[in-house]
Parts: C-alpha cells; structure tokens; sequence
C-alpha cells in the first residue's frame, strides 16, 4: 500500500494543470427592447442575487421611460448595447435615420456608458445600417440561440429550447418585458451554471475569446476557434 501510495504522489506531479480559460464553458445572455419597469427591475434583482452580468439591448423611447431603471443597469456591471430608440425596422430606414436611431439614444445614456454594439430590432440589417454602424465604430450583434420568449408565456418552452441548443461561446437573445420571459431567464442562469457554464456579457466573451471587434461586421456567437 506504502509502495501504491508514493506512485499516486509521483504522478500528481507530473499533471500539468490546465488554464481554466480552457476548460470553462461560456454564455453570454441578451436582453432587447427594454428597460420595462417591473419586469426589468425584477430580472435585475434576479441577476444582483446570482451575481450575473448581462447584456441589455435599450430602446431609446424606454430609457426616457426609465432612466432610474438604465442607471440600475449601468451601475451593476451590466454591458449596455443600442436597440434603436423607435424600435423600428432600421432596414427601411435612410443612413441619416439610422444615425438619428442611434445618436437619440446615445444622447440618454449614462455618463461614462460607450456601447460598442448595435443590435437593429428583429436583427433587420442594411447596407445603410452597416455603414452607419462602421462610421460610428460600433459592431452589429446578432445571435445564435433565440427561444422566441417574447412569442410565448411558456416558461418551461424557453428553457427547452435555449438549454437544448446552447454551446460555448454562444449569444442567446431573451426579453426583460413579460414576467414568464424573466422567470425563464433566472432559471435557465441556475441550471447554466450547474452545468458548469459561466454567464458573462458580450464585451467579455469577445475579451476571453481573443476578438477584434470589426467596426460594422455582424456577430452571433464568438466559440473557440481551434489554431
């Protein structure tokens, strides 16, 4: 047993102990179209608690609505991204629209708040959006899992369908505007992590991920890509 025991202390020092960036698995959630009063409030309440950081897509027209609720969200380490400020179909809209979507919503920010994403609402793109995006150094974010929460009251539907498909280095888009897509998003956080998945905002998946953000270029998830 001696001899068996000095073998095994022989061997654990030749493991090579491997980076944990290596091995964690990463997801970063996203959240469009609010902030939405309660709903946001208690999804932030949710995330404080799992101590989670996401990523909210605003609505310019909402954040004159809240803007205690967008403070909130800047103040606890939360990535802000725009979502337009009308929540229009930026696809028919003019360069000069779509700049106008864009510095609107800049203009109600927080001070020290410099997104550097764009997501146009319903993921509708252009060539006008995609030069007003690259002009304003700002990369159009996209995704790679979308339950269609905002289609459904179904909690357990959105669970279904973000946990069957998610991967490392995924984007899932969510909604903060109805209180079954909110409960979805918390429970699909615990069962994330008890997975073994850390849940980190989009800036950081692309710091972990080792990306340069192109000015302009869309985005739907950021994997590791194998050298």
């Amino acid at each position: 047993m001696r001899r068996f025991l000095a073998v095994l202390a022989v061997l654990s020092l030749l493991v090579i102990p491997v980076d944990a960036a290596e091995t964690t698995k990463y997801v970063a959630l996203t959240f469009d179209d609010g902030p939405s009063g309660r709903y946001t409030r208690r999804l932030l309440d949710g995330l404080w608690e799992r101590e989670v950081k996401a990523t909210f897509l605003l609505c310019g027209y909402r954040i004159k609505d809240y803007p205690d609720i967008t403070q909130r969200i800047f103040d606890e380490g939360h990535e802000i991204g725009y979502h337009g400020y009308t929540h229009k179909n930026m696809k028919e809209m003019s360069r000069r629209t779509v700049a106008s979507e864009i510095m609107d919503t800049q203009a109600l920010l927080p001070e020290g708040c410099e997104p550097v994403f764009l997501r146009p609402p319903g993921g509708c793109c252009s060539d006008a959006v995609r030069q007003v995006a690259e002009a304003r150094q700002l990369a159009i974010l996209s995704w790679s899992v979308d339950p269609r929460d905002w289609a459904t009251s179904d909690t357990a539907a959105v669970e279904r369908a973000v946990l069957k498909n998610v991967k490392d280095g995924d984007i899932v888009l969510l909604h903060d505007m109805t209180v079954s897509s909110v409960q979805a998003a918390l429970d699909i956080v615990d069962v994330l992590k008890d997975q073994g998945y850390e849940i980190v905002t989009v800036s950081e998946l692309v710091k972990l991920r080792g990306v340069n953000l192109k000015p302009g270029k869309t985005y739907t998830s950021f994997p590791v890509v194998l050298k």
